[in-house]
């Protein structure tokens, strides 16, 4: 049997954090109208689930979103909003604010204007308590430059604004009590409404004037605004977020409790990345659409997000740029495992997995496809990592193109998708080379990679004292180098990863390299006493090659020193691969096997 819901106890929970949601949604925002009625919303929709959220270890952390959610929608018309008439001190931190990222905003306001721990914040921001704890130090720094504030001021610059919701006007109880049992009733409604759309072909939704959800502003039906059959005047292109992917089809692909955390145009909002990516544009662009989505777990997130380039030819910049977004995520410990593209998606399709071996180890699928003038990017990241996840992330792709291929200027939608394997996308000033987004961790450090700037080949640290490989003559361009290491570890110093590359004049003189290389191997421990070399893997055919050894030299009776290396070809262009791990401090079995090949799908991007 039900319980029936307590309103008593409901309004002390609604006179008791009203202010506090107000001032935070105010904050977040810099729209006060907007997040009072937001907050107002939340609140209906809390009564409306009373009975689940009064049994909440912190009923406040469910109301938030919701209000943070509703605000955002509503302001999104207009760039962040400076109050007019409020003091000069307001103006200047909601000033501030509107210089950080959105997650930056979240994670600074929960933390200087709530109580909340960190694993808290984390988890309501759909981070992993390290990228919370990261971002809050930079939005902490950022905002206290911009405010002209010591850190451990941050609080104080909020009293203001504190002072001014104190004087809200607010309903009473009764009245989103009200509103709340009518949008119950209004949900029930709807869900006979759906069923019948779904028999008949129509199709209706409850909507205000504004055409955003149930608010206590009142209540219509609407039939949704469909796509003109013309094509549209330059400027703002009619996007629908009857377009974009709905909770229930992410909960469909990837099973588990989602709901919908945002809906907006505003283009401060971006798709959760593992690391920091502004969003692709051409420059022209004429409307975008967005909305994420949060999993039950911390760290599980979705993404779908629309952009309308002016033209073809700018929506193929976008996709280009989209499907490379991973280039700039150095300092992180992001690891690009397959590309794929993927056909019957679209004009266009590709789909990326990474893992983010950050801890909880995550699953990072990314998804882009183009249809006409729309490129479309679907996120999806899952922890514990999912064997599924490429799938999953596709068929979320094929719907979101399928949802928007009706509109002006769109192209192919979605018949039946199969997925190929193909290269990774040149990244970087030297795509020849391997990078930090290519390297797999190594066993008992959490800490990234970071690589030294490409140089000439002047010396080959790759090498090892069996081959002493040179890529100095013989007509090599194009020679570079370069090293990784895990700085911020403390390893011994041979410890290490080094990649040489240089472009041969033909590829017949790159065979012959490669084959006197594995023929100095060969003979390694005949003419260097101490040695043992063991040949784990080879491959040849016209165009490549891959030839890889786990070499042993004892440098003293006490110490003996561990390579693997790999020789790689790639036609005219040819790369060694050199590892000295330290102890227990290696990679796990065919990781380095795994970048070889990796470092040769990279060199067909060498050139002299």
């Amino acid at each position: 049997m039900r319980t029936k819901a307590d309103p008593d106890a409901f309004e002390t929970f609604y006179k008791d954090v009203r202010g506090r949601l107000l001032l935070q949604t105010w904050a977040l925002t810099g729209d006060l109208p907007a997040a009072q009625k937001a907050v107002r919303d939340a609140l209906v929709i809390a009564w409306h689930h009373w009975r689940k959220v009064v049994r909440l270890d912190d009923p406040e952390s469910f109301v938030r979103p919701q209000a943070w959610t509703h605000a955002l929608r509503r302001h999104t018309a207009r760039p962040f909003h400076r109050e007019k008439g409020v003091d000069g001190q307001i103006r200047a931190t909601l000033a501030a604010l509107g210089k950080l990222h959105l997650t930056e905003r979240k994670v600074l306001l929960l933390a200087h204007l709530t109580t909340l721990p960190l694993d808290q914040i984390a988890r309501e921001t759909g981070l992993t308590q390290p990228q919370a704890e990261r971002e809050l130090q930079a939005a902490t720094a950022a905002f206290a430059l911009q405010r002209g504030v010591p850190t451990t001021s941050i609080r104080t610059v909020f009293e203001p604004m504190a002072a001014v919701v104190d004087d809200a006007r607010w309903p009473r109880p009764t009245i989103l009590i009200r509103a709340g049992a009518a949008r119950r009733r209004t949900h029930t409604f709807l869900g006979a409404v759906t069923a019948v759309a779904a028999l008949g072909g129509g199709g209706w939704a409850v909507t205000d004037g504004a055409g955003v959800r149930p608010t206590l502003d009142g209540l219509s039906l609407t039939a949704p605004a469909r796509p003109a059959d013309s094509t549209p005047s330059p400027g703002r292109y009619p996007l629908s977020a009857d377009t974009l992917l709905t909770d229930a089809q992410v909960r469909a692909a990837l099973p588990g409790r989602w709901t919908t955390d945002l809906t907006s145009d505003s283009p401060r909002d971006a798709l959760m990345l593992p690391c920091p990516q502004a969003r692709p544009t051409d420059g022209k662009s004429r409307g975008a659409l967005l909305r994420t989505f949060t999993g039950n777990q911390p760290g599980v997130t979705a993404g779908h997000a629309t952009e309308a380039s002016a033209d073809v030819a700018g929506a193929q910049q976008v996709y280009a740029a989209a499907t490379r977004w991973y280039d700039a995520c150095t300092g992180t410990r992001l690891q690009l495992l397959s590309t794929q593209t993927v056909t019957g998606i679209g004009d266009e399709a590709s789909v990326v997995e990474l893992r983010d071996w950050t801890a909880p180890v995550r699953s990072v699928v990314v998804g882009v496809a183009r249809t006409g003038v729309l490129t479309t990017t679907v996120v999806t990241t899952t922890t514990p990592a999912r064997t599924d996840a490429v799938t999953a992330s596709t068929q979320l792709l094929a719907q979101a193109v399928q949802q928007a291929c009706g509109l002006p200027e769109a192209g192919s939608c979605t018949t039946t998708p199969a997925a190929t394997e193909a290269p990774p996308m040149p990244i970087g000033d030297h795509p020849a080379l391997i990078s930090e987004i290519d390297l797999p961790p190594v066993k008992t450090v959490d800490q990234p990679w970071v690589g030294t700037a490409p140089a000439p080949a002047d010396v080959n640290p790759a090498a090892t004292r069996c081959d002493n490989a040179t890529f100095q003559g013989n007509g090599i361009k194009g020679d570079l180098t370069r090293s990784f290491v895990i700085p911020t570890a403390t390893l011994p110093t041979e410890f290490g990863l080094t990649e040489t590359v240089g472009l041969f004049a033909r590829p017949k003189a790159a065979q012959a390299f490669v084959e006197q290389i594995r023929a100095r191997l060969a003979e390694c421990e005949e003419t260097l006493l101490g040695s043992t070399v063991t040949q784990t893997e080879t491959s040849s055919a016209p165009d490549r090659d891959v030839t890889i050894w786990r070499v042993e030299v004892e440098v003293s009776e006490q110490r003996t020193v561990v390579y693997q290396m790999a020789i790689l070809r790639n036609g005219a262009a040819v790369g060694q691969l050199g590892f000295v791990p330290a102890g227990q401090v290696t990679m796990e079995p065919g990781a380095f096997a795994a970048l070889a090949h990796r470092a040769a799908d990279r060199l067909v991007n060498l050139t002299g």
